[in-house]
């Protein structure tokens, strides 16, 4: 079975038992997710994360059944990928019912029937069992399933371990578990969650039932069905007033929500193995074409490389598609230490050329008819690429001569000497340090880091937010900045970043991540943006805040900067509500009171600033 196949298989079955077909978010979370509750990440990890403020209960517009194959990238194993199962990159498959099942008059419907309002356990896991049986033709005999034990915060759950008997599942295939493997949630350390069944399918079935926990080399997690039925709380305000990293377990409640809602997913490249009987991951279509090509050109072939290579470029054009950029800071260093460990591992194949951009091709024809957005951006996925691969090849050559001049352990300076002449992210350090049977002072280096940051900020911001003067000019320049910064967001996408300013009473000057040179267009609808919010007298509001909250609240900050617990936010929007504001960020001030005493904003001058880093010059008249 292929990929196009399943994902086909898939909507069609739930499309028929009346869930309407969703997009895929991007991989870059939209700000909206981020103000629902959740912790900030920086990628959608999840299918359900799009979709927080309608498990909350925001009235999704096309209903209560939803189903779609959603993109999904999660580096947490990025050091492990080329073995058998670990990727970076995946889709995923799911379900979901929003709400409790409809009033009478729209029928709630039998497993397998066609309701129109939401739906519970007994049609979400009948479901489940049936898509594998009767539609992916799996030998029931080799499923096993999981059901939450039970603690203090929830009990057991009977209901799920009720269905699965009644439709026929050995009670020799079910096993209880605590949270850690049968709990699904909170994406952050708060929001909805709640127990989960999974399904695990038996590939080497040579003797009895076993318990799946006992032997994961023989089992493979295919489907998780999640019962969201409660929300994870802070308890008191006491609580809430500190980072939410340093609350202990203690310091939460479990409240049962109001809308319960039914999640699953299921992995598509995983479900692709088992489907086809392949012994991994890598041995289905959606990566075969990207491993034959590197083996035609590899000199020494070895399949770890391989899979490395494979794996990090496939996730690294899903990324720059949705508008990620490769810089040294959040989303585009995940981006550069992708690319740059996949440049070097092409190095140990024996791969000579310039080649990245030729696996693009082959990404973009097997993933194309399904995501068009490869398609339309083929060209500057390509670019960037290219641009990447041959700046970083140069330093990798140097970058390992000089690592192999090393004697002994790899000193903090060592290590920091790689990362500022070479490029080397210290993970490739890290990894090369491993294969040679040496350690790194990652404390000291850590240490030196900090400083060198410490040193280029002092350099670089003379005064709070980048002014050089203190006036009054300079205050609506800082202001009309902000502006900027969010209109850039609004026509290039949420990809783009400040990475450094500098305001003189005369003009504003901003540096910001975006991967090409802007066109006349874009310059002009920035332009129209900010002064669309100049005209509109928006006020500007300053709140100080713990930086927990402020990540809640969706504010931006410069991510190379180490803040504090409290921060200061300035926002800017229609009234005092810092929901709904137009821009919110991290800021010392000082700024205009409102946007219509700023006049009228131009920009002089766009320009790039090295790779991936563009710079504005701009005036307020």
């Amino acid at each position: 079975m292929k990929s196009k196949e399943l994902r086909q298989k898939f909507l069609k079955f739930f499309e028929d038992r009346g869930h309407r077909i969703i997009p895929s978010a991007s991989l870059v979370p939209s700000e909206s997710v981020d103000l629902a509750g959740t912790q900030r990440v920086l990628f959608t990890t999840a299918g359900m994360h799009p979709l927080v403020p309608y498990l909350l209960g925001q009235p999704h517009p096309l209903g209560k059944r939803l189903v779609n194959v959603q993109k999904c990238l999660r580096t947490d194993d990025i050091d492990q990928v080329g073995d058998s199962v670990h990727n970076t990159f995946f889709e995923m498959l799911g379900n979901w019912s929003l709400g409790d099942p409809a009033s009478p008059d729209l029928p709630r419907g039998e497993a397998g029937g066609i309701g129109q309002g939401g739906y519970g356990k007994v049609e979400a896991i009948s479901w489940s069992y049936d898509f594998l049986i009767n539609h992916l033709k799996l030998d029931a005999k080799r499923i096993y399933v999981s059901v939450f034990a039970g603690d203090d915060d929830a009990p057991f759950d009977q209901e799920s371990f009720d269905i699965w008997l009644k439709l026929g599942m050995p009670e020799s295939h079910i096993f209880k578990y605590g949270k850690k493997d049968n709990w699904w949630g909170p994406v952050g350390p708060t929001g909805p969650c709640g127990p989960d069944t999974e399904m695990f399918f038996d590939i080497n079935p040579s003797s009895g039932p076993v318990d799946p926990s006992q032997d994961p080399n023989r089992f493979v997690e295919i489907w998780n069905d999640v019962f969201m039925e409660y929300d994870r709380k802070i308890k008191n305000q006491k609580a809430k007033s500190k980072n939410l990293t340093e609350i202990t377990s203690s310091g939460y409640e479990y409240v049962p929500l109001k809308q319960k809602n039914v999640d699953t997913g299921m992995g598509l490249e995983r479900m692709l193995a088992v489907v086809n009987q392949a012994p991994s991951i890598y041995e289905t279509d959606v990566f075969l074409p990207l491993l034959k090509q590197i083996e035609e050109l590899s000199a020494a072939f070895n399949v770890k490389s391989s899979r490395i290579v494979a794996d990090h470029i496939r996730s690294s054009i899903f990324l720059i598609a949705d508008g990620v950029t490769p810089s040294n800071v959040e989303r585009g260093y995940i981006l550069r230490r992708l690319i740059r460990r996949s440049i070097r591992h092409t190095s140990l194949l024996g791969i000579n050329k310039d080649f990245l951009s030729d696996l693009v091709k082959i990404v973009v024809k097997t993933y194309g008819d399904f995501y068009p957005n490869l398609v339309e951006f083929q060209n500057s996925i390509i670019d960037v690429l290219q641009k990447e691969e041959s700046k970083f090849k140069k330093a990798l050559a140097n970058g390992i001569k000089q690592f192999e001049k090393i004697k002994g352990d790899i000193t903090s300076r060592d290590a920091f000497n790689l990362y500022q002449n070479f490029g080397f992210p210290i993970e490739l350090t890290v990894e090369l340090a491993g294969e040679n049977n040496k350690k790194v002072d990652m404390v000291s280096f850590e240490k030196e880091l900090k400083a060198h940051q410490d040193l280029s900020r002092q350099a670089s911001q003379k005064t709070k937010g980048g002014l050089a003067v203190q006036s009054d000019k300079a205050a609506k320049l800082h202001t009309a900045t902000h502006l900027l910064h969010q209109a850039l967001r609004d026509v290039l996408g949420h990809h783009v970043h400040q990475t450094g300013s500098h305001i003189t009473d005369e003009r504003l000057r901003f540096d910001f991540s975006h991967h090409s040179k802007m066109t006349d267009e874009q310059l002009k609808k920035t332009e129209d943006i900010v002064n669309q919010k100049i005209q509109a007298n928006l006020k500007v509001h300053k709140k100080v805040v713990p930086k927990a909250a402020a990540d809640e609240m969706g504010a931006i900050g410069l991510f190379d900067e180490k803040y504090g617990d409290l921060v200061k936010v300035y926002y800017i929007g229609e009234n005092d509500k810092i929901e709904s504001a137009y821009s919110k960020e991290f800021c010392g001030g000082p700024h205009a009171q409102s946007t219509g005493t700023l006049g009228h904003f131009k920009i002089i001058k766009e320009e790039s600033l090295g790779a991936n880093v563009r710079r504005i010059y701009a005036t307020i008249r």
